[in-house]
This record gives structure tokens, C-alpha cells and sequence, in this order.
């Protein structure tokens, strides 16, 4: 409970102090450019404002300042006052990470409810501001209990930034893409190809691919196309070129998911392996500390027991090429108790103990859970809900490919992730990307192709 008292004119005495400590977060300086309009590179953590190679995030000056009217504001005098003046001198300067300690004392009662208060904040390397502020202060003392405030997301999709610097230093992967004959498509690709995450090579009707180009305003040049006008043939024909040894992973470009999958599990030169193919979201969520993996929404529609077997064995897979090493996985169902009339939750049942006696490697499996309670720790507690994965799943298997859709979908157009996606469990990874993706989600899905064949190279 937040409880803030006022100390009326006639209470305030000479001398009388307060202080608070905050620390400098780089969200704090992305809000403050919102709301200011402060565009000023020097205070934004991704930008280099003085050219010395290196970003700065300065903390704003008037972001500095705003820190003392938090103090006056919750303090002293605190609620119910109202500011007439503020005078301050910055002889220091503050980053994100750094802790800075605000404080206020009454030098002056002025009159007529006027109070000057000396003001300063420090920092690591010393003081930072400090001057005087004139307040007028509260007739009467107030209290005021559980102030509440919405919060703030910022969707700056760190991890996928992380995922982007991991991936640029490995070659560029050998992809074949198929049929890019739309400008999404097209452009995709290219750009891919412009952070050193893929060399393309095109396999599809030049003409088309060469207009869709034109209207992006995408640089094909040195682009090899493979002249392949029907899209069937197309696919059959990039993983063709798989084998051949011309490319390490497959792109979807303008045709139908299912003219590539045809391709893909054909019995003769097909890319099959010992597993079923499986769709893999990995989701960049605001505010998730972690990158959150959401299975099967774009391949299997109904998938049996045997065939979720490989779809959690896929996910955990991937997880654990990107760095989440004992990856947690919930099996999803509406209820999270074993329901025979709810054949999700037998499934869920079955691959946890599977995952429990060793059929299932490299993860932490458990259900069935519901939603809310596979993600959020208090939603488990009340639920009385205990383990390794309550609360806390890295990954989400869906019962089926409807539900996967709609739980990736609604975390991308609600809550304003960030969705990247590849197609497991063939002998190469294949880059799945939509329409409606967004310049870093098709990026972040190459990312995430170039580490799962980087990872399969060095095994």
C-alpha cells in the first residue's frame, strides 16, 4: 500500500529533511523522450550522440530535476503541494545503472505558505545537481492511501536485440528462398541479407521477383536467381538444391505454406527426419524477462500424442540452442488438472511423465497447466501449484494448432510482442514469416534460423 502524508505550512520546520534513492534505468530515459519530446541521442541507450562510438545514456537533465518532485510531491511538504519556483546547477552527470540519492531540506519559510527548500542529488561519482526549489506548501495535514498509477511497458524487444548481436558475427547462412515475388518477401530477405544473417539465393519466377523488388525498393543485385516460374516446382526444386549442398535453410516466400510442405516431406528427396515438423514461435514479450517460445500454431492441426512428443522435443531444442539451457515447458490445457473428459489433459499427463522418465531430453516438462497459472507465479500459488515450470514456463505447447495461433496472435497485436517463427524437426531449418510481420520479427526469425544451423553445425 503506497501512503503519502502532507506536513502542513505551520508543521514545516528550518532543517527538516527528506530523501529517496532511485535507480537510473535506460526505460526511464525512452519514457522521458516520449512524454518530452526529447529526441536528444545523447539520453537514448541505443544511440551514440557524440560520435565516440559508444552510446551514452545521459540521464536528462530536466529528468534529474523531476526526481525532486517526486520527493516534495510524496515527502516534503507532500501532497497538496504546488511548485513556484525551481533554481538548480548540474555539475555532474548520471547514466542507466547509476543510483542516485535526491534530497530536500527547508531552508526558509517565506511567507504565505511559500517554503524555499534546498535540493541536491548524487550520484556514484558525486554530486550530480543541486540549487533551491520554492514550494507553496498544504494548509492542513492530508493523507492519501493506495495511489495507484498505471503501469508502463516500454517495447524496446531487448531480446530479440540480443538475439540479432548473437547471430551477426556467425557467416551469413545459405538460404534458399522460395519464390519472393511479393515486396514483403523480397524485401525480407534482402534485409536479412544486409545484417550478414543469410545469402540468399532465389528460386522463383524472375520477372515477378524482380517487379515485387522494384516496388520495395529492395537491391537484388548480386542476388543468383533460379528461374522457376510455378511455385510447386519451386519448392521441389529449392530443396533439391538443399541436398546439393547450395544452401543450410529454406525461406517461404509468396506461396503457400503447403506447395513448401509438400516439398519438404515428399518420402524421395524429401528433408524428413525421425521427426514430425513442427512451427516454433519465439516471442519477444514487453516486460518478460525471457524470450517466450508458443508450439505448434502454424503446422499441425490436431496433433496426436506421438506427434507432441516431437513438437515439445523441437521447441526444447531450439530453446536451448538460444541459450535457455534447462528450458521449462508447459502443456497447455483449459484446466490444470488431469480431466478425462479433457483429452488435452491426458496428452499433458503422459509427455510430463514421458519428459520425467527420460523420452523427453533437455527440459522441464509438467501438465496440464491453464494459461494463466503456466505463466504468472501468483496465478500458480493460488492454484497451489508447485515445481519448476508453474508460474514460470519458457515454452507453451498448445493442445492444438488453433489455440497456438491465437495465444502467438494475441501476444503480438495485445501486448505488442514481437514474433519471430521457424519450422523444426526437418533436416534444415525453414524460415516461416507472415505478411503481417514486422522489418525485426523477419529478422529475428533469420536470427534464429542462423543459431539453430550454427548449432546443428557444431554438434
Amino acid at each position: 500500500m503506497t501512503r503519502l502524508i502532507s506536513t502542513p505550512y505551520d508543521a514545516l520546520t528550518i532543517g527538516q529533511e527528506a530523501q529517496v534513492s532511485r535507480l537510473c534505468r535506460a526505460e526511464d530515459f525512452l519514457v522521458f523522450a516520449h512524454c518530452s519530446g526529447n529526441l536528444n541521442p545523447m539520453h537514448l541507450p541505443a544511440e551514440d550522440g557524440d560520435g565516440d562510438g559508444l552510446p551514452e545514456a545521459v540521464a536528462p537533465a530536466a529528468w534529474v530535476a523531476a526526481l525532486i518532485s517526486g520527493v516534495v510531491g510524496n515527502q516534503l511538504p507532500g501532497p497538496g503541494s504546488l511548485y513556484l519556483s525551481q533554481s538548480l546547477r548540474f555539475v555532474g552527470r548520471a547514466q542507466a545503472g547509476d543510483t542516485l540519492w535526491v534530497r530536500v531540506r527547508v531552508a526558509q519559510k517565506l511567507g504565505e505558505r511559500a517554503v524555499q527548500l534546498a535540493a541536491s542529488v548524487e550520484g556514484p561519482g558525486g554530486l550530480v545537481a543541486e540549487g533551491e526549489v520554492v514550494v507553496r506548501a498544504p494548509d492542513a495535514r492530508r493523507q492519501f492511501d493506495n495511489i495507484v498509477v498505471p503501469g508502463l511497458i516500454v517495447q524496446s524487444h531487448l531480446h530479440f536485440d540480443a538475439l540479432l548481436a548473437r547471430a551477426e558475427p556467425l557467416p551469413a547462412l545459405p538460404t534458399i528462398v522460395i519464390c519472393p515475388e511479393s515486396p514483403d518477401a523480397v524485401l525480407g530477405a534482402v534485409r536479412a541479407r544486409d545484417h550478414s544473417l543469410i545469402a540468399p539465393i532465389f528460386v522463383g519466377a524472375p520477372d515477378k521477383i524482380a517487379a515485387a523488388a522494384a516496388q520495395a525498393g529492395a537491391d537484388i543485385a548480386g542476388i543468383e536467381i533460379v528461374a522457376v516460374p510455378d511455385h510447386r516446382a519451386a519448392a521441389l526444386r529449392a530443396v533439391a538444391m538443399i541436398h546439393d549442398g547450395r544452401g543450410r535453410a529454406l525461406m517461404k516466400g509468396h506461396l503457400h505454406t503447403d506447395q513448401m510442405l509438400h516439398a519438404i516431406l515428399q518420402k524421395d528427396g524429401g528433408l524428413r527426419t525421425n521427426r514430425r515438423l513442427s512451427h516454433v514461435f519465439v516471442m519477444d514479450v514487453p516486460g518478460l524477462d525471457h524470450l517466450m517460445f508458443v508450439t505448434d500454431g502454424a503446422i499441425n492441426i490436431a496433433p496426436d500424442l506421438d506427434c507432441k512428443v516431437s513438437i515439445v522435443q523441437n521447441a526444447i531444442d531450439l530453446a536451448r540452442a538460444l541459450g535457455i539451457e534447462t528450458p521449462k515447458v508447459g502443456i497447455l490445457s483449459a484446466v490444470e488438472t488431469v480431466t478425462p473428459s479433457i483429452p488435452s489433459t491426458l496428452d499433458a499427463a503422459i509427455l510430463s511423465k514421458m519428459a520425467e522418465r527420460g523420452q523427453i531430453t533437455g527440459g522441464v516438462v509438467d501438465g496440464p497447466l491453464a494459461l494463466d497459472n503456466a505463466v504468472d507465479p501468483g496465478a500458480a500459488r493460488v492454484k497451489g501449484l508447485t515445481g519448476l515450470v508453474a508460474g514460470r514456463a519458457d515454452i507453451l505447447v498448445a493442445p492444438n494448432m488453433e489455440a497456438g495461433n491465437m495465444i502467438a496472435k494475441e501476444l503480438t497485436f495485445l501486448a505488442h510482442a514481437e514474433a519471430a517463427g521457424v519450422v523444426m524437426g526437418a533436416q534444415v531449418p525453414v524460415i516461416l514469416t507472415s505478411r503481417a510481420d514486422s522489418d525485426s520479427a523477419r529478422l529475428a526469425s533469420c536470427a534464429v534460423a542462423a543459431i539453430w544451423a550454427d548449432s546443428i553445425r557444431c554438434r
